[in-house]
C-alpha cells in the first residue's frame, strides 16, 4: 500500500475508534470520513462495510492491549510493581470501557481476525498475570478476562455532572482497583 493511502487508512481507523467511543457503533460513516479528512468513497475503498470497519477498530484496540502488555512484560524483571501499575493505567488510557460498550452488539459474531487477536491478547495478559502472581502483586484467582473487564468498567466515560463533581474520580477508581487486585498477605 502506498504511504499516502496507508496514512488515510490509519486516519480512518483512529477517527472511527474515537467516534465509536463517543457516539456508539452506529455513528454515521460519513462523519467518520469527514473527520478523518477523506471522502466517503475512500472510506469504502478501505472498509467495504460498517462491519469491516468495526472489525478493524476491534483489532486495533486489541493490538494496543497487546502492545501495553508487551511493554509491561519487558519492564517486569527490572521493576515488577512499576510495570504492573503502569500496565493497568495504560490499559485504562485505551478507553476500553467506552469502545467495548459501543461495540458490544457488533461483537456477537466476531470475525476470525478479531477472534484471533482477542485470543492472543488474552493469552498475553494471562502470561503477564502469571508473572504478577509469582511476584505477589495480584490475587491468585484473577483471570485475564476479569482484569480487562474491570479496567474497562473503571475507564468508562462518566457523565459531565460526575466529572465536574469528582474530577479525579477515574484516578481514584484506578487506585482502588489496583489496591483490590493486590495479593492478600
Amino acid at each position: 500500500m502506498r504511504a499516502d493511502a496507508l496514512r488515510r487508512r490509519h486516519a480512518l481507523l483512529r477517527t472511527a475508534r474515537r467516534l465509536v467511543a463517543e457516539h456508539g457503533a452506529d455513528v454515521a460513516l460519513e462523519l467518520v470520513a469527514e473527520q478523518a479528512g477523506v471522502g466517503v468513497a475512500t472510506l469504502y475503498r478501505n472498509f467495504p462495510s460498517r462491519a469491516a470497519l468495526l472489525d478493524e477498530v476491534l483489532v486495533a484496540i486489541l493490538d494496543d492491549v497487546r502492545r501495553v502488555v508487551g511493554d509491561a512484560s519487558a519492564g517486569f524483571a527490572e521493576d515488577p510493581t512499576g510495570a504492573w501499575d503502569r500496565c493497568v493505567r495504560d490499559l485504562a488510557d485505551l478507553d476500553l470501557g467506552a469502545v467495548a460498550e459501543a461495540l458490544s452488539e457488533h461483537a456477537e459474531e466476531l470475525a476470525p481476525a478479531v477472534r484471533a487477536a482477542q485470543d492472543d491478547a488474552l493469552v498475553r495478559v494471562e502470561a503477564l498475570l502469571a508473572d504478577a502472581r509469582g511476584a505477589g502483586l495480584v490475587r491468585q484467582d484473577l483471570s485475564a478476562l476479569e482484569l480487562v473487564v474491570a479496567v474497562g468498567m473503571v475507564s468508562r466515560p462518566q457523565p459531565e455532572a460526575v466529572r465536574r463533581a469528582a474530577p479525579d474520580l477515574r484516578e481514584r477508581l484506578l487506585a482502588i482497583l489496583l489496591a483490590g487486585l493486590r495479593a492478600q498477605r
